[in-house]
Formats: structure tokens, sequence, C-alpha cells
């Protein structure tokens, strides 16, 4: 009876040594996998800094930590006709943005390029709270999706070889007043002006 009890014991031992064994694998591996992800972003970002660089000052634009490409204000307040001088900084910089996203080195990890739009906070004085939100919703998506229609459509060689892969990929989100930026480091102060924005964004794999 003690033999066969040592057993039992002996195998519960191994059975623990295995369970720490796997738990150890496991452990190096998400750690690898959390570092080949920051390393993506960190080359990510420094390819659009690279790139465009010499532009975001006069584009009004800023390219976030995160990889997202950021432009200020570009639409007239309350229209969600592409004015002209934002059709020429398209013009310039989406097939650029295109020709490096679709690089092997960033393309094989891409599970979207999201074009989103996004509003501040108001309409006028006689709109209720509830359609507030409603018409910031369908002015954000009329203008997310001008710029991917209008930017999808240009007449580019680097836009023409991935438009294929575009189709796939490519997206329009109206996102309202939902992520509005602030004024001041409480968060407590939006900023009515730089909330107004179009954004590009690249999700990757991991997110979706």
């Amino acid at each position: 009876m003690e033999e066969e009890n040592n057993g039992w014991i002996n195998i519960a031992d191994m059975m623990s040594a295995l369970m720490m064994i796997f738990m150890f694998i496991s452990v190096v591996f998400l750690y690898q996998l959390e570092n080949e992800k920051e390393i993506y972003r960190i080359k990510l970002n420094e390819a659009l800094q690279n790139e465009f660089k010499d532009d975001l000052k006069n584009w009004h634009a800023t390219i976030t930590d995160d990889n997202i490409f950021r432009f200020k204000a570009p639409f007239k307040i309350g229209k969600s006709n592409i004015p002209k001088s934002f059709t020429i900084i398209l013009n310039d910089f989406f097939p650029r943005y295109i020709k490096l996203l679709s690089n092997n080195q960033f393309k094989n990890e891409i599970a979207e390029i999201r074009v989103e739009g996004h509003t501040s906070y108001g309409w006028n004085k006689s709109t209720s709270k509830k359609d507030i939100y409603l018409k910031n919703m369908d002015l954000s998506q009329a203008r997310a999706t001008k710029v991917l229609s209008y930017s999808y459509q240009l007449n580019d060689n680097i836009i023409n070889k991935n438009r294929k892969w575009l189709e796939k990929y490519l997206r329009a989100n109206g996102m309202s007043f939902s992520n509005c930026l602030y004024s001041d480091k409480g968060k407590t102060k939006t900023d009515p002006e730089t909330s107004r924005r179009v954004e590009f964004k690249v999700v990757t794999k991991e997110h979706y």
C-alpha cells in the first residue's frame, strides 16, 4: 500500500513539474511576442517619421507614438466636401503612405488601414444632445468615406499596383466626438480644433 501511494506521489510530482515547464514556455513565448510587437511599432514609427518629417508642419499633421497619422482640421466646420487644399495633400501623402505600408517589412502584419473621421462636440443650439451625437456621426463618417474614396481612386502607379490589397484592408470609420482631444494634461478641457481631424491608422493582426 505504501509503495502504491509513493507511485501516485511520483506521478503528481512529475505532473507538477510538467505544468511548471509549460508555464515557463508560455511566459517566454508571450515575452517574445510582446517584444516583436514593440519592435514592429518602433520600426514603423521610424519609417513614417523618416518619410514624412519634412511635410508634417506644412500639412498641419502629426505622427503619434502608436503610428496614427493625424491631419488637424482639414475640413470646414460642418462640411464633408474635401477642400482643394486637402486634396493636394492627399495626392502627395497617400501614394507614399501606401508604398511604405506595402513593403514586406510591414505589410504582412497589417489587418486594417483605417481612415477615421473625428469631430468636436457640438452642433447648433436647437439640436438635442441625442441628435448632436448622431449628426456628428453622420458627418464624421461622410468625411472618412470621402477621404477613402478620393485616395483609393488616385491614378498613381503605387495605388494601381496595390488596389486589390487596398480593397481588402482599407476601411473608413466615423467616430463622431467619441475620442476628442484635450488642451490640458488633466484631460478636462477638450480642444475643438484639434478634435476635428482625419486620421490614418494601421491596425496590426494582434489587435484584430
